[in-house]
């Protein structure tokens, strides 16, 4: 008598997915948010799918398009976009949109004027990102996923730092942002956008994380 024989991962792609390898595939694509080829706004929307996936060929689709995991963060292979340490500005302001690579310590400068730092697909050299903003007769307009950890400090004198957005709580495990905010007469606001102003404008984005706020 034959025995039966389990099908393989690749087989029918009908095995079940189990809870540790959601998390060894959240994991994985974590890695390589960090290492550039993910965006966070790509990252939220595959760890989505992750935790949604019922089988291990669903998992397995969120991965094809990359390389193999890497032995140690010390093997990530580095984006070609260049790093973005600082953003500076005088009588005036700039707004950093789309897909750019953010460093580890980005410093954000403002005089007599402020920014747009949207960082919802931008690359991150760290899952551990520090943003310094300081404005002075000024203020900048920094812009993150709800489902990233986000701790925001700092000091305003003759001014203040406001927190704005979607109250939604962040992903276990997800990418954390440190935003130490210093403004001398003028203020600074921190967005919190859901992912239903994933592609939108700036101006409707903040219509929406009003609504979900």
């Amino acid at each position: 008598m034959a025995t039966a024989q389990h099908p393989q991962i690749g087989d029918d792609g009908g095995i079940r997915a189990s809870d540790a390898e959601r998390d060894n595939v959240v994991e994985l694509l974590s890695e390589h948010t960090t290492s550039g080829r993910l965006t966070l706004a790509e990252l939220e929307e595959r760890v989505a799918r992750a935790f949604e996936a019922k089988t291990r060929s669903e998992l397995a689709a969120l991965t094809t398009d990359l390389p193999a995991p890497v032995a140690t963060p010390a093997d990530r292979s580095p984006s070609n976009r260049k790093v973005t340490r600082w953003i500076v500005a005088m009588m005036g302001g700039a707004s950093k949109r789309g897909r750019w690579r953010v460093a580890e310590r980005l410093r954000v400068v403002a005089i007599m004027g402020g920014h747009d730092v949207d960082l919802r697909d931008a690359e991150l050299e760290s899952d551990d990102t520090t943003i310094v903003a300081v404005s002075i007769m000024g203020g900048s307009d920094i812009y993150v996923p709800d489902t990233v950890e986000v701790d925001v400090s700092g000091f305003s004198l003759m001014g203040g730092t406001d927190e704005r957005g979607s109250s939604r709580a962040p992903r276990p495990g997800a990418p954390r942002i440190r935003i130490q905010v210093f403004d001398l007469m003028g203020g600074s606001t921190v967005w919190r956008l859901p992912e239903e102003a994933r592609g939108k404008s700036l101006k409707e984005a903040r219509k929406l994380a009003k609504q979900v706020g």
